[in-house]
């Protein structure tokens, strides 16, 4: 598997011109990564219920912080997906607060974690 994504440290952290801020860095990439793996879990378990997807969107976003140990970590990441459905059979309120519970316990990254990953869907209107 070959990906190629330009990647730096934050401008945040180490600053410019010794990093790229138009480059992704380790923390966003953290982020992006539990936002992937919960979607792509979610979107499978609602194509084994028969719901049809249209669009699926998050804000996701993590907050760095002194962890337990006094040391610098992600301590907190929040998933806000939004998802758009369109079909004959259409989920309610439960059944998508079903499916983003069961993506979350599925997905593999928030299960190798120590940092406090949470999920607040958006609602969205038709």
């Amino acid at each position: 598997m070959g990906v190629e994504l330009p990647g730096s440290s934050s401008p945040h952290v180490v600053p410019l011109p010794w990093s790229d801020a138009s480059a992704v860095d380790p923390e966003e990439a953290f982020v992006a990564a539990l936002a992937s793996c919960h979607m792509l879990w979610f979107l499978s378990i609602a194509a084994q219920r028969g719901f049809c997807v249209d669009r699926y969107e998050d804000a996701a976003e993590g907050v760095m912080a002194r962890n337990a140990e006094r040391r610098m970590a992600m301590t907190v990441v929040t998933l806000r997906p939004a998802v758009w459905f369109s079909g004959e059979r259409l989920p309610n309120a439960g059944d998508i607060a079903a499916m983003h519970h069961e993506a979350h316990e599925e997905c593999f990254i928030a299960n190798s974690v120590k940092t406090d990953v949470r999920c607040e869907p958006r609602v969205v209107a038709g």
